[in-house]
């Protein structure tokens, strides 16, 4: 009997060239927090531009798989020797295992794909495909459709095995979490910023977060629900820290010194400000929210280049010409929506003025936060941060 095993197979990093083993490892680490919740060990074999899982029953390691960014295919699959005979049984046993007996599978049209990675093989992969398809032929009844095929069987030839599978599933895609560096991510309770920051990581950045919550003027619900949306997302990363920094008081004192029309961007301001001292401490290199362009009145480009003004790292914004349905498709995806649509006490829209400015500029901005003494008023938030590790989701 051939093996059951899941290979994994990746896009981008194929092109990074001489830098491919360091996004290798950041892949292979992720994989290893991926499997941790298998119920046998799993083992993860490297192959020239392929990754092979085994150990563990299939369905789990295909689930684990399904959560790795940097991985574009996920392919089921069943392995066994280099002998033309053995690769003939695992073809049958792959069929028989999906669709029982000829009888029961009826006509249907098929192509053999063959791939050899390794080219000592005696056979071409042409010469491959004709001899499994021909035993298919005479085993199953079926015809050969090289154009519209309704099963496809992938035989890959290997340097010490041979993979036979019949599907490909597409995987998460982009790049390995890590290696494009750390950031810090703007975590409200809404739909965007989750998403912005699984763009983040699907960029290959490793992401901390920053809840600003209005406590003591609001209770803790938007804590708890950025602890369920960082918890979700965790599943794709691992070893995820959310930082709770209550700012009500500071909200007050921006309204007490006359922020009126400003107050929502002043305390987007304050935000980005406490956003960037606490990414100094962590060791990241940028700050991520979920902006989008005109969505809401305090996204208007004059008051995103205000609130940039203040930020001491870039700040990226990766949804930035998305719309809202599809922000909320890609939510549903991930898994966050069902958390961003519970009820909760936005800090944002905690003491908003009736109607907000759109055309801010920084120097609109000098006197209120004169006023609030920001030098000393960031590191005394700061020193009120709660850390929570919320870990992988079950």
């Amino acid at each position: 009997m051939a093996r059951p095993c899941v290979l994994l197979k990746y896009g981008e990093l194929m092109l990074k060239g001489r830098n491919r083993g360091r996004f290798e490892e950041h892949l292979r680490e992720s994989l290893r927090h991926a499997v941790e919740s298998a119920s046998a060990p799993v083992r993860i074999s490297q192959r020239p531009g392929v990754v092979v899982l085994s150990g563990a029953p299939v369905p789990e390691l295909v689930e684990c798989a399904h959560r790795v960014i940097g991985v574009s295919v996920v392919q089921p699959a069943l392995r066994t020797s280099r002998t033309m005979d053995d690769v003939v049984a695992a073809v049958s046993q792959a069929l028989t295992e999906r669709f029982g007996s000829p009888e029961e599978a009826g006509r249907r049209r098929f192509a053999v794909r063959a791939h050899r990675r390794d080219k000592r093989f005696p056979m071409g992969s042409e010469q491959v495909a004709a001899h499994v398809g021909s035993r298919v032929v005479e085993e199953w009844g079926w015809p050969v459709d090289l154009t519209d095929p309704e099963v496809e069987i992938t035989v890959e030839v290997d340097q010490r095995e041979v993979f036979v599978s019949l599907e490909k599933q597409r995987g998460q895609g982009g790049l390995p979490v890590g290696a494009s560096g750390r950031a810090l991510v703007l975590l409200s309770g809404g739909f965007d910023s989750p998403v912005a920051a699984y763009r983040a990581m699907r960029r290959g950045l490793r992401c901390d977060f920053v809840h600003f919550t209005g406590a003591p003027l609001t209770g803790p619900s938007s804590t708890y629900k950025a602890y369920a949306l960082v918890r979700q997302l965790d599943r794709f990363q691992g070893g995820s820290r959310l930082h709770v920094i209550p700012i009500g008081n500071a909200q007050r004192a921006l309204a007490t010194a006359g922020a009126g029309n400003l107050q929502i961007v002043a305390q987007r301001r304050l935000m980005v400000r406490t956003a960037s001292a606490l990414a100094a401490e962590l060791g990241a290199q940028a700050l991520i929210t979920g902006d989008s362009l005109g969505q809401v009145a305090s996204q208007t480009l004059a008051n995103m280049a205000t609130v940039e003004e203040a930020a001491e790292l870039p700040l990226l914004r990766p949804l930035l010409a998305w719309d809202k349905e599809e922000i909320i498709a890609e939510a549903r995806r991930i898994g966050t929506a069902e958390i961003s649509k519970l009820p909760d006490e936005d800090c944002c829209s905690l003491l908003a003025p009736p109607r907000v400015a759109t055309r801010t500029t920084p120097s609109q901005l000098v006197n209120v936060e004169r006023r609030m003494e920001l030098d000393e008023l960031v590191p005394k938030l700061l020193a009120d941060v709660q850390v929570h590790v919320p870990g992988a989701a079950a």
